[in-house]
């Protein structure tokens, strides 16, 4: 890997193409390396991780009206959307934004963590969408996924967005636009652009994930996949994108991260160097925000230990920066203590997620949220005795790249009302692939068949995990049977209606709305 250096330039100085991370990123994803086996191997873990959590967040609301609003927009050939049958194909944005939507709702399919956060998963709806679409093979999917899997991570190794309240999606609409470029074999001017036009359409605040966290949360990643699939689409004609569009006097770096002082460190391949990055990303065991995942497994093992609940005095959280100021109580958002807060915001609370852990000895990704079980007395009484603090070790363990030193856990000091103290800590989930139970490719298969259940018939998850066996080999008919259709009944309808969904009089009078299936 290559460090380069970027950082904002006076429009005066004329910063060569070459010299500019947009063009260093199209290099990258026009390098034709083979993809290692390991990598494709991956790349199939999660595709199925991803099916997976779509499969079981099919009824929910933002879902399904993604769906429907998707559904507004049929085209051939076109893509393919999760639960919908094979053969009705859509535009491929719009089935980028139904896919994403499913994929990204319960917060429970694969992340990276260094300087931002990330959930490299996000790139895997527009770059399959416009695969399907353009009729490529397995093996120009495996390229294009491995590209953007690849400029996902290095970004995120590299440049921190949320210090300066910038939403993780703004490395997501490069780093998808760059996988959909080398999936098409498109050139390095082309992808030099449209990564730049992606870039500017998809910074957006991190207010999406601060108080009441809306369904918004969802639909962010599938916007930025969404305009990665527009941006390629209008640069390919011919259009230009701001440029430079991290280095400019007035861009990206200059104005809405660290400014003109600042020096950014972004890690790409070399020439000739094989993209292997999806390696280095790790999925979720539990439908939670990723730096609650080590802390529901110690909250497993310290159950027991505490024994009886209500003698607890005080919890203490002893974790890194990340976590005490985007999930604990160094947000400072009230929401995060109350139990009417909604699903996303519940999600983005430690202390909720741990005093539940540890009453129930694990975690569902419905049950876990229900407003039932926010609600009662005890839980209550518990969550409100957890609290973070920022320890500098576990910060730094957050951000060492040292295999042997990477946290994502922390600290967790209980008090009784005895007095009596009970502390354990843990680095990382049993999941992560340092963990004590790291996911392989059955693990992925049983949280697929585990979550598709009741909804996938036992055939059409064969069907669909065999062509994920045969990903390199898959040709354009195949690649446009990797989904997976339910029975239409499991879908239902949404009553809610929008512009898609408008009819009117040849007079131009209403006529009224009506519902389009989910």
């Amino acid at each position: 890997m290559k460090l380069h250096s970027v950082r904002s330039h006076k429009s005066a100085e004329n910063l060569p193409r070459s010299a500019q991370l947009a063009w260093k990123i199209a290099e990258v994803a026009t390098d034709p390396v083979p993809v290692e086996p390991a990598v494709i191997d991956m790349i199939g873990n999660r595709i199925i991780d991803n099916a997976a959590v779509a499969a079981a967040s099919l009824t929910r609301r933002p879902v399904a009206n993604a769906r429907a609003q998707a559904n507004a927009h049929p085209f051939k050939p076109g893509a393919t959307v999760f639960g919908l049958p094979q053969q009705r194909r859509l535009s491929p944005e719009w089935a980028t934004w139904a896919n994403g939507v499913a994929v990204r709702e319960l917060d429970f399919h694969d992340t990276y963590l260094a300087a931002d956060y990330s959930h490299p998963g996000d790139n895997i709806p527009p770059i399959l969408a416009v695969a399907q679409h353009c009729r490529l093979d397995g093996t120009a999917l495996v390229r294009g996924l491995a590209t953007g899997y690849e400029i996902q991570v290095d970004l995120v190794t590299g440049i921190c967005l949320h210090e300066h309240k910038i939403d993780h999606i703004a490395h997501l609409g490069p780093s998808a636009t760059a996988g959909i470029g080398t999936a098409l074999g498109l050139p390095v001017e082309t992808i030099y652009q449209a990564v730049q036009q992606a870039l500017h359409v998809t910074t957006t605040t991190r207010q999406s994930r601060k108080g009441e966290i809306s369904s918004w949360k969802a639909f962010a990643p599938a916007f930025a996949g969404k305009m990665a699939v527009e941006a390629i689409d209008r640069v390919m004609r011919g259009e230009g994108a701001p440029s430079p569009a991290w280095e400019g006097e007035d861009g990206f770096i200059a104005w809405l991260l660290g400014g003109p002082q600042t020096e950014y460190r972004v890690p790409l391949p070399d020439k000739g160097e094989p993209k292997r990055a999806i390696l280095d990303s790790y999925t979720k065991e539990h439908s939670a925000e990723y730096q609650g995942q080590a802390l529901i497994d110690l909250a497993r093992r310290m159950g027991p230990q505490i024994g009886n609940l209500s003698k607890v005095k005080s919890i203490v959280i002893h974790t890194s920066h990340h976590t005490h100021s985007v999930i604990g109580t160094g947000a400072n958002d009230p929401q995060k203590m109350n139990p009417k807060a909604s699903r996303e915001t519940l999600d983005h609370s430690i202390m909720y997620i741990f005093a539940v852990a540890l009453e129930d000895g694990g975690w569902h990704h419905v049950n876990s949220y229900s407003p039932e079980r926010a609600a009662r007395p005890e839980t209550v009484a518990l969550w409100h005795k957890v609290s973070t603090v920022e320890d500098p070790e576990w910060t730094r363990r957050y951000h060492s790249r040292d295999p042997k030193e990477i946290a994502f856990g922390g600290r967790v000091v209980v008090t009784l009302a005895d007095g009596s103290i009970i502390t354990d800590e843990i680095a990382v989930a049993d999941a992560h692939p340092l963990g004590a139970r790291p996911f392989a490719r059955e693990q992925y298969i049983t949280k697929f068949r585990t979550l598709a259940d009741g909804i996938i018939t036992p055939s059409e998850q064969d069907r669909f995990l065999g062509l994920v066996d045969r990903l390199p080999q898959l040709d354009a008919d195949d690649l446009t049977r990797l989904t997976f259709t339910v029975d239409p009944a499991l879908l239902g309808s949404t009553r809610a209606t929008g512009i898609f969904d408008w009819r009117s009089e040849p007079t131009g009078a209403p006529h009224g709305l009506s519902v389009v299936g989910a």
